[in-house]
C-alpha cells in the first residue's frame, strides 16, 4: 500500500536562498545525480514566484503588513514536501498525478486558515526518480496584539506550537486526500517511526561514499615486477644495484600499501559507523513492530471481552426491560380497573343525588302548594316572590349558587 507522504521544513533566510537555486533549477552543475535535465521542462508551479524566495518574502511582509520580530537568524519560511512512492504514481498515471498535487496545493492554502497569499512558491518536480512538490510558505498566524487588535504575525513557532502538530498534519492530510479519491494510506511521521531522515547526498557525505570509491579503485593488491631470482646471477653483485632494483622498490610498495590500508581502514570505518547505526534503528523498528503486535493482540483481546460483557450486559437489560414491560402492564391493569370502580361508585351515587334533588323539588312544590291552600295565601308564585324577595333567597339552588358568587364578586370590586 502506499502512503501519502507530508513533510514540513523550517527555513533561515540563507536554508531559503539555497532551496530556491535548488527548486527553481537555478544551478548550472545539479548535486543531486538523481535530476534528469532532459525532463526538466515538464516540471509544473501550482504557485510560480516571480522572485527569489527572499525578494517575495520581504515583498509579502510589506504589502500585508506582518508584525514579528525578524532577526537575521529567524525562521522566515517553511517548506512542505509533499509526495508518495513510484508505484502509486505509476498506477495513476500523469493527469491524475498532476490533480495529486493540486490538490495538496489547496490542502496548504486551507491548513489551519494559511491563506494563498500566504504561499510564495509550489513546483512540482517531475524530473527526479520520484514526483514530489516543494511549496514554501509564511508561517503566519492570526492573533490580536496587545490592544486586542486582529493581526497577522509572522511566528513558526506558535504556528507548529505543540509536541502532536507534525502528527495533526498527517491525519488532516491523509483525511483530505483519500476524500478527494486517492487510495493512500496515512504517512507514518518521524516521531513516531523513530527513523532519522537523510537525503542521498547528505548519507554521501556521512560515509564519504565517493572518496571510498576513489580508494578502493586505487589500492593496489598486486606486487610490482621485479626481476627473476636467476636474472640476480647475472648482474653484477654488488649492494647498491641490489638495493636499488630489488629491496628499494619493495620497500616503496610496501609503504605505499600500508598507506592505502590505513586511508581504506579510515573510510571503511565511517562506513561501519553508518552499518553500526542502521542495524541499531532496525533493531528500534523490530522492537517497534513487535510492541505494536503486542499491543494490537491487547486492543483485540480488550475488544473481544468488551463485546462479550456487552452482550451479556444487553440479555441482561432485555431480560430487565421485559420484566418491567410485564409489570407495568400488570400496575396500569389495576389502575385501570380500579379507576373503572371508582367512577363506576361516583356514577352510582351521582344518580342518587339527582334522585333526591329531584324528589326535594317536588317536594317543595307540593308543600308550597299545601301551604297556600291551607292559609288561603293566595297564588303560589307570590308566596314565593315574596319569601325570595324578604329573605334574599332563591328556592332554587341553582339559582341561589349563581347569586352568592354575583354577590361575592360584587364585595370584591368595592
Amino acid at each position: 500500500m502506499s502512503y501519502a507522504i507530508i513533510r514540513n521544513e523550517k527555513l533561515t533566510r540563507v536554508e531559503a536562498q539555497g532551496a530556491y537555486i535548488h527548486n527553481a533549477r537555478r544551478s548550472k552543475g545539479h548535486t543531486n545525480k538523481d535530476i534528469d535535465n532532459t525532463r526538466t521542462h515538464l516540471n509544473f508551479y501550482c504557485k510560480k514566484n516571480e522572485q527569489t524566495y527572499i525578494k517575495e518574502f520581504d515583498r509579502i511582509k510589506e504589502e500585508y503588513d506582518l508584525k514579528g520580530h525578524i532577526r537575521s537568524n529567524s525562521i522566515i519560511l517553511c517548506e512542505m514536501m509533499i509526495t508518495s512512492d513510484n508505484k502509486f504514481f505509476d498506477k495513476i498515471g500523469l493527469e491524475e498525478t498532476k490533480r495529486y498535487f493540486r490538490e495538496s496545493y489547496e490542502f496548504v492554502c486551507n491548513y489551519k486558515n494559511l491563506g494563498e497569499k500566504y504561499i510564495v512558491s509550489a513546483v512540482v518536480h517531475l524530473d527526479e526518480t520520484t514526483p514530489h512538490m516543494h511549496l514554501i510558505y509564511i508561517p503566519v498566524i492570526h492573533t490580536k496584539d496587545k490592544e486586542g487588535n486582529l493581526i497577522d504575525k509572522i511566528c513558526a513557532r506558535d504556528f507548529w506550537r505543540g509536541r502532536d502538530s507534525y502528527r495533526d498534519l498527517q491525519n488532516e492530510f491523509h483525511k483530505y486526500i483519500i476524500s478527494k479519491g486517492f487510495d493512500l494510506e496515512r504517512g507514518l511521521p518521524i516521531e513516531e517511526t523513530g527513523a532519522k531522515h537523510q537525503k542521498i547526498e547528505e548519507l554521501k557525505k556521512i560515509t564519504n561514499f565517493e572518496n571510498t570509491k576513489k580508494v578502493l579503485e586505487n589500492v593496489k593488491l598486486e606486487l610490482p615486477e621485479i626481476p627473476n631470482i636467476n636474472d640476480i646471477k647475472l648482474i653484477k653483485l654488488n649492494k647498491e644495484k641490489i638495493e636499488n632494483e630489488i629491496i628499494k622498490p619493495k620497500d616503496e610498495l610496501i609503504q605505499e600499501l600500508y598507506h592505502d590500508n590505513i586511508t581504506l581502514h579510515r573510510e571503511l570505518s565511517k562506513q561501519a559507523k553508518v552499518v553500526n547505526e542502521a542495524e541499531k534503528y532496525q533493531k528500534e523498528r523490530d522492537k517497534i513492530i513487535a510492541d505494536n503486535k503486542e499491543l494490537n493482540s491487547k486492543v483485540k483481546k480488550i475488544e473481544s471481552e468488551y463485546k462479550e460483557k456487552s452482550n451479556t450486559l444487553d440479555l441482561k437489560f432485555n431480560s430487565r426491560k421485559k420484566e418491567l414491560e410485564k409489570e407495568f402492564e400488570e400496575k396500569n391493569y389495576e389502575m385501570k380497573y380500579e379507576y373503572k370502580s371508582k367512577i363506576h361508585n361516583l356514577e352510582k351515587e351521582n344518580n342518587k343525588l339527582h334522585k333526591i334533588i329531584g324528589k326535594f323539588y317536588e317536594t317543595i312544590e307540593k308543600f308550597i302548594t299545601w301551604i297556600c291552600k291551607k292559609f288561603d295565601i293566595g297564588a303560589e308564585d307570590h308566596l314565593i316572590r315574596d319569601f325570595q324577595k324578604e329573605t334574599n333567597t332563591f328556592i332554587d339552588p341553582v339559582k341561589q349558587i349563581k347569586h352568592e358568587e354575583r354577590e361575592k364578586e360584587w364585595d370584591l370590586e368595592r
